[in-house]
């Protein structure tokens, strides 16, 4: 799943007991056979993989601080535990980096316990019954260098030590702290909220959609690359690219300008490297020549620099312009990388609003609000699917209460609140779109920002009416998230109605495999061409099973593939025209014409992107991707 790293099991615990039983390995430390309790500890099972070293274990106790904080837990047992992987390091060097662990924390002022290193233990262990008591995290070597740390901005180091405070709004205004909401109605904004509030990313298990991507040769890993960046099968390539023209059309249509910039900029730019300082993502670093580069994270780099060499007149604004960014890179924590929710190489449609002053800008924030919602819609996604937040300061909440009220109205549902005392980020407004998956980790896709500091950093301005130059605000928006993300949150949408009994699928205009012809034998493949070569011209994904098994079967794997119609082709269904077609979604096989069939089809995919099917049309000379 993802490259060698060392690996800890934390568990929040009453106590545990172990007792050294047999000595194991070459490498074994000296201990009594006797039973030892430590009481209210962090358990931390670690297992210690090829590639680990001191510079990992100081990283990794760097972490466990943090997550500890919020716990307010100061006693932890850190415990060799090889059962986590099958590429262990060698038994002298995991005792070294445990050491260094060990010596680590202790400088870090936890009070510190270590288990001996190469005994078979019996161990009992009582967990603690809360959200956080289990968590799971992988430190890759490749994160932490010897000498030195990671370059880490203001903006992340401000994320984490952040006060923040917790409401719900509820749609006529009342705002109500999160510990005295009734979430009766309202189970997935209190996943959510807890998501939030706890701040803890990292994964502890693997996702449903991790399976379902591959099951349906959509993405996977990809071994030969820096975790987080994904290979991607030609259905998922399809899946992507209908996505990106869907979105990219809709912003279009909206007005935006579509543009292109670089992926790579001067570290020491001077707006460039003050910016870095007020966003919160890690960047990764480059060299070329005697200058560090930097990959993007976003598309305002390349935007707002080419927004400071345009000639701008207050006729023209709100002046909008938009990326689709291919791609764009940040360097998430190794533990939060698990499947298509956090990549480190994503693609971002990213739009910037120019705007004269704050009542132009709340206006084209509504319309910009409204766009996000249609293209959700537009990917089956609801507003029951995914839930609002809203950040601000306290200071602008009590001046501009009505028009924050005025979002959730338009959400129709209580949303969650963060509020902050002072103002670090560059923005004064923030809301995104939030969908709670099936761990009930949450990720946002649709967002946008009021940005007040920008256009003067970057010396973005435009000519009012009496031709003086002024500072415009700027408005941030991903009108869907990351292309990625949405695959993600469709993906665990169709896991979820599955377990509700429900059949899972994706929506027919971005299904890869839209219509699969059977013929009940080898006979009448030639006729099943024919039929195919007709379908084929109304713009309809389809392609024919002539592979020597039974019809059956066929339409068995079809199912498995999330076929939506499925076409058999039989004497009778020749001599009639008419036709039984398997409805995935209805559930039902039901007989019909083909000409009626074509036009369900059409009303269904109308005014969605189309691009033809990316594999062979005969399943017999099409590859298998993943095995």
């Amino acid at each position: 799943m993802e490259a060698y790293g060392l690996r800890i099991l934390q568990l929040h615990s009453n106590f545990i007991e172990y007792k050294p039983i047999e000595k194991e390995g070459a490498v074994v430390e000296e201990a009594e056979k006797k039973w030892q309790r430590v009481e209210e500890v962090e358990v931390l099972f670690t297992c210690i993989e090829k590639g680990d070293n001191k510079a990992v274990a100081k990283k990794a106790i760097k972490e466990i601080r943090l997550a500890l904080k919020k716990l307010k837990v100061n006693r932890i047992l850190i415990y060799p535990y090889a059962h986590l992987s099958s590429d262990l390091a060698r038994p002298a060097t995991a005792l070294n980096v445990l050491k260094a662990m060990e010596e680590y924390a202790k400088e870090d002022g936890f009070e510190t316990y270590r288990t001996p290193f190469g005994w078979c233990k019996q161990f009992s262990v009582s967990i603690k019954g809360h959200p956080l008591a289990e968590q799971f995290r992988i430190v890759l070597p490749s994160e932490v260098k010897e000498k030195g740390e990671e370059k880490v901005s203001e903006a992340v180091k401000a994320e984490e030590a952040l006060k923040s405070f917790w409401y719900i709004l509820q749609t006529d205004g009342t705002l109500v702290s999160v510990e005295g909401f009734n979430f009766s109605k309202h189970e997935n904004l209190e996943k959510f909220a807890r998501y939030e509030m706890t701040k803890v990313r990292a994964v502890q298990q693997i996702p449903p959609h991790v399976k379902l991507m591959r099951k349906l040769e959509i993405a996977d890993y990809e071994p030969g690359s820096d975790p987080g960046n994904f290979r991607w099968y030609p259905k998922g390539r399809l899946i992507k690219s209908l996505l990106e023209q869907f979105v990219t059309q809709s912003v279009i249509d909206y007005g935006a300008m579509e543009v292109e910039t670089p992926i790579m900029y001067d570290f020491h730019h001077p707006s460039l490297a003050n910016y870095l300082d007020r966003f919160p993502a890690r960047q990764y670093i480059l060299k070329s020549g005697e200058k560090d580069f930097f990959l993007r994270f976003s598309a305002c780099f390349g935007q707002f620099l080419m927004l400071h060499d345009t000639q701008i007149s207050y006729k023209q604004l709100p002046l909008k312009i938009y990326e689709l960014t291919k791609y764009s890179f940040r360097k998430e924590k190794s533990g939060e990388l698990v499947g298509l929710r956090r990549l480190r190489g994503f693609t971002m449609p990213d739009c910037h609003a120019i705007c004269a002053d704050l009542d132009q800008a709340k206006k084209e924030f509504m319309i910009r609000f409204e766009l996000c919602k249609e293209i959700l819609e537009g990917l089956d996604l609801s507003k029951e699917d995914y839930d609002l937040a809203i950040r601000f300061t306290r200071d602008f909440y009590e001046e501009n209460e009505d028009f924050i009220v005025s979002l959730a109205k338009l959400m129709d549902k209580p949303v969650l609140v963060e509020m902050w005392d002072e103002r670090f980020f560059y923005f004064i407004l923030k809301w995104e779109f939030n969908f709670v998956d099936n761990l009930d980790k949450a990720s946002a896709l649709s967002t946008d920002q009021i940005d007040i500091e920008n256009a003067e950093r970057y010396g973005i301005t435009y000519a009012d009416k009496e031709g003086e130059k002024q500072y415009p605000l700027i408005l941030h928006c991903s009108p869907s998230g990351a292309i990625e993300r949405c695959v993600y949150a469709l993906l665990e949408k169709a896991y979820r109605e599955q377990q509700r009994g429900n059949v899972p699928i994706l929506p027919l205009w971005l299904s890869p495999i839209q219509m699969r012809v059977v013929p009940v034998s080898e006979k009448f493949v030639e006729d099943a061409k024919n039929i195919m070569e007709k379908i084929e011209k109304y713009h309809i994904r389809v392609d024919l099973d002539d592979r020597p098994m039974t019809m059956p079967k066929k339409v068995r794997e079809a199912e498995t593939e999330w076929v939506n119609y499925v076409l058999v082709i039989g004497p009778k269904e020749i001599n009639s025209g008419i036709f039984q077609v398997r409805d995935r979604k209805a559930r039902t096989m039901r007989k019909m014409k083909l000409q009626d069939l074509l036009s369900e089809i059409e009303e269904r995919t109308k005014n969605k992107p189309f691009k033809p099917l990316p594999l062979p049309k005969l399943l017999s000379q099409r590859p298998r991707f993943f095995g």
